[in-house]
Order: structure tokens, then sequence, then C-alpha cells
């Protein structure tokens, strides 16, 4: 398994868990703006990676992974949003964590992006020895 089928099954697995845990979560709830919300956020991480994987540039690519950080670190303040019952707590706790690993990872991936186009834009040192 590449690294690229990785990240997106770890995307897929996350919005996935995501659905479950918003099904322990009472009907009647207050939450459920919030759950909606979580829902759309991290069903996005992984439909914008995919797209960003079959971006026809860079520049789209890279335009892709920052959404899906975006979407990540929205999921995270999501799931912070909701008081879940003592049972539920840890699964929780659990997809914060996820939530948090996965936009380190889209801003690593950021990061080396722009680290690359700044060492091909930047000048050549001539040596005059």
């Amino acid at each position: 398994m590449t690294k690229q089928e990785g990240l997106e099954e770890r995307a897929l697995a996350f919005s996935r868990k995501v659905r479950e845990f918003v099904k322990l979560i009472p009907r009647h709830s207050i939450y459920q703006e919030d759950i909606k919300q979580l829902v759309r956020s991290s069903g996005s991480v992984g439909a914008n990676y995919i797209e960003a994987n079959e971006s026809f540039s860079g520049k789209d690519f890279l335009y892709r992974i920052n959404i899906c950080r975006k979407e990540a670190k929205e999921s995270r303040y999501w799931l912070k949003c909701i008081v879940a019952e003592v049972d539920n707590a840890q699964i929780q706790v659990e997809l914060i964590q996820e939530a948090l690993e996965l936009s380190r990872i889209f801003g690593k991936v950021i990061q080396t992006m722009r680290n690359k186009k700044a060492k091909r834009r930047a000048p050549r040192q001539i040596d005059n020895r």
C-alpha cells in the first residue's frame, strides 16, 4: 500500500468512525446542527484528498490539501463541541486525536510542497573559484 492509498484509507476510516459515533448521540439532542456539520466536515477530508490526488497541477493539489487540513480542523472543533455521554467519551477522545493527527499530516504535506517550490525558485550560487 502506498502512502497515498494509506492516507486515503485513513481518511475514510475517520469518516466512518465519526458516523458510528454520531449514531450513539440521542436524536433529540441539542447537538443536531453540530452533528450535521461534523458529518460533512469529516467526509470532506477524504473527498478532498481524493480530489487532490486527481489534480492537474501542483497549485491545485496544494489548494485541495489545504482544504483537507481545514476540514480535519473543523471536524476536531465540532467533536469538541459535542459533550458525549460517559460511555462514548473514549470514542470521542480518539476521534479528536485522529482529527488532530490528520490535520498535522496535511500540514506537513503543505510544508513539504512549499519547501520544494521555494527550492526551485531559489537562485543558484555560482562558484567562482
